[in-house]
């Protein structure tokens, strides 16, 4: 007998197996547009049939870093195909769009069907909040590439915003209000200063979490990123939102800068805000100083929306309404240098 592609570690039956385990998955994420389903050459979506009449595509990939490190060896999946999803579909909604549709790349040494549908189900998941399709994807099995029960994620989003709909819209400056949206906790960013930390403290993911009663270290850093897409678009549609920035890595002082216009500082209170637990936790064992906690961390604000100062009233009340934790944590300043921000009231005790 000769040699097998089983026998080279590629088991195709276990393919075929996980792609039939994740239709039921796929399938209820469908969503307006959406053409056929899993199984095909390629994914089709029909933007008129979304109700698009002048659409321009905005696309976005990602993934979650070392953060599937924390997972892998947690043994917890089920969460990380939201911060697959989350760390997409919040890259298109600050640009005005609203997420279409979703690919996915799942890649591992050897094939594991429960823990590969964990973390496509988490997938669906993230999907499902966000309202976009899970059209399709790509499952490699590579032996020699990864090692024990390593795997890897990187995911592609593609949404679509009305030409006239974009943001930043051009009326952003000096005066108007930024509404911090709460983060769910670390997110997808700075993990491999989190493991640096755990080392530090020498504590392991089944550890007691320090700021978590009740649940393990893995438990509480594994939260899922917060998805931002719904309450986002229902602001944008008010005709609430000048702009809005996804806090990831690089914090606020990385992100902001990004959607504000030349000549405009942007002014953040540090004590405007709760700063979760986790965050003291770090800066505390990992002796992180105040400016790189807040250069590596979103430290409790995942989203930064900028609305009209008349506005932020309202828009406040139409977040919390759709289940948004909301402080004002500052505002635009016109400025004669390049954009920044500039963090005031911070100390080098922060944010314990």
């Amino acid at each position: 007998m000769g040699l097998t592609y089983r026998e080279a570690g590629v088991d195709i039956e276990a393919g075929d197996a996980l792609v039939e385990a994740i239709k039921p998955l796929a399938k209820a994420t469908s969503r307006t547009g959406s053409m056929g389903g899993l199984g095909g050459f390629g994914a089709l979506f029909d933007l008129k049939a979304a109700g698009f009449r002048d659409p321009v595509l905005v696309s976005s990939t990602d993934g979650v870093g070392t953060k599937l490190r924390v997972a892998i060896d947690a043994g917890r999946h089920a969460t990380v195909g939201i911060d697959l999803v989350a760390m997409c579909v919040n890259d298109l909604v600050v640009q005005g769009a609203e997420p279409l549709f979703f690919l996915d790349y799942f890649a591992t040494g050897k094939l594991r069907l429960e823990q590969a549908r964990d973390v496509i189900a988490g997938i669906a998941e993230g999907c499902r909040q966000a309202g976009c399709a899970l059209v399709g994807g790509e499952t490699a099995e590579m032996p020699g590439m990864y090692a024990a029960e390593d795997y890897d994620l990187a995911g592609f989003s593609v949404g679509a915003a009305e030409r006239d709909g974009l943001l930043p819209r051009g009326d952003v400056g000096p005066g108007d209000v930024l509404l911090g949206l709460a983060s769910s906790g670390v997110h997808s960013n700075g993990f491999s200063l989190v493991r640096r930390v755990m080392q530090a403290g020498n504590l392991g993911l089944d550890a007691p979490a320090p700021f978590a009663a009740g649940q393990t270290l893995g438990e509480a850093l594994l939260a899922p990123t917060r998805i931002y897409v719904k309450p986002l678009l229902a602001l944008h549609r008010a005709g609430k939102l000048k702009a809005a920035a996804h806090i990831t890595g690089g914090g606020l002082p990385g992100n902001l800068p990004r959607v504000l216009p030349k000549g405009v500082t942007a002014v953040v209170q540090a004590g405007s805000w709760p700063v979760p637990p986790v965050f003291a936790w770090l800066a505390r064992t990992g002796k992180v100083a105040a400016a790189e906690m807040l250069r590596v961390f979103n430290c409790g604000i995942g989203m930064v929306a900028v609305v009209a100062a008349g506005e932020a009233e309202a828009a406040t009340a139409l977040l919390a309404a759709a289940g948004e934790s909301v402080c004002r944590i500052g505002t635009l300043e016109a400025a004669a240098g390049a954009t920044e921000v500039r963090i005031e009231g911070l100390t080098e005790s922060w944010p314990a």
